[in-house]
């Protein structure tokens, strides 16, 4: 909501900046949703080698595995 204010001041104050950041921000998310999928991708890669790398661990002390 807050951003949409702000935005709307923007329209008031300055519209040209307005506009261009309204038809810009679908652009640069496109942009940028490749960088997303490759973090997400990395994520799930650092979790998968934690859980390989503790397992033994979790094993030794009794705790279930699940």
């Amino acid at each position: 909501m807050l951003t949409f204010v702000l935005w709307l001041l923007l329209l008031v104050f300055c519209w040209p900046v307005a506009l261009l950041a309204l038809v810009l921000y679908p652009l640069v998310w496109l942009l940028l949703l490749p960088f997303r999928l490759v973090g997400l991708a990395v994520e799930g890669v650092f979790e998968l080698l934690r859980g390989i790398i503790l397992l033994p661990a979790r094993v030794l002390r009794g705790r279930p595995v699940a």
